[in-house]
């Protein structure tokens, strides 16, 4: 994949809308002296830190989760990742795990949810900026087809191609792990264990490729920056038949990777979902 520059994921993770913690300061504090006068007062005499109490309260933690612990894990991964010692892989799969808020259970509306998104919203303007910024975040690490150099998109188009012959048939998650196990084991994967929870069919395997390079690029930098481009092709065609598979992001600290499948229903939650996007945002 054609490589979002480092330097530029640094700029946007440092330019991180919410501010970061004081390293003594509470959980909810966060540099935001432009807001309100210098005691951090807002016009009608609440504070900064009240409103930020208040917020993360509607937001079940998932705002002060994401400033107090998930940010700073963030630009420490950018760091190395700059510095070429991170693959993009185990940066994207520290975006993915962002603490979150619910606002749907599959198709299902949560309607006092999305009235709580709004109050936060209405409260603080960076509930809405964390959304927008965590979006191009995303983006710019997710990339495109058209992002990838001409090899990668040959093996995402060839595992798009495969999937025809692959999941002929296939309609459900439980038919459609089956024959990526059967694909798995034919380029050499090893299955370790199989799990079947909540509609969710998970698979866990060992990757003979993964020390492949391991010297010049990286631990499974050939499994997971070239040969998954393979697997991508499989989820671009599955996306399309909805079915969503998740394939493995970085497999940190383990010589084991995970995936899962699982019907692909229109789940929205905060910050991946903008509070304009469900009405929310007064």
């Amino acid at each position: 994949m054609a490589e979002p520059d480092p330097e530029e994921l640094v700029r946007l993770v440092e330019a991180f809308p919410g501010g970061a913690p004081e390293a003594d300061a509470g959980p909810l504090a966060t540099a935001d002296a432009e807001r309100g006068d210098a005691g951090g007062r807002t016009a009608d005499g609440r504070t900064d830190a009240s409103d930020a109490a208040r917020v993360d309260d509607l937001l079940d933690g998932a705002y002060g989760a994401l400033t107090r612990e998930w940010l700073p894990e963030l630009r420490r991964r950018v760091a190395a990742h700059a510095d070429g010692d991170c693959l993009r892989e185990r940066v994207l799969e520290h975006v993915e795990a962002v603490p979150s808020f619910r606002l749907s259970d599959g198709p299902t509306i949560l309607t006092e949810r999305r009235e709580a998104l709004a109050e936060a919203a209405a409260l603080r303007d960076d509930v809405r900026e964390i959304a927008e910024w965590y979006g191009t975040l995303r983006s710019r690490l997710e990339g495109d087809r058209a992002s990838l150099t001409r090899g990668e998109r040959l093996l995402h188009d060839f595992g798009y191609a495969l999937a025809y012959g692959l999941f002929l048939g296939a309609s459900s998650p439980g038919a459609v792990v089956r024959r990526l196990r059967l694909a798995y084991r034919l380029v050499g994967v090893d299955i370790d264990d199989t799990a079947s929870e909540a509609g969710v069919e998970r698979t866990t395997f060992t990757c003979p490729y993964r020390n492949v390079a391991a010297g010049t690029r990286g631990d499974r930098w050939v499994c997971h920056e070239k040969l998954d481009r393979v697997d991508d092709g499989y989820v671009s065609y599955l996306a399309e038949r909805g079915i969503a598979y998740q394939r493995p992001r970085g497999c940190p600290g383990t010589e084991q990777c995970q995936s899962t499948v699982a019907r692909d229903g229109p789940e929205q939650w905060w910050p991946k979902t903008p509070p304009a996007a469900v009405g929310a945002d007064r």
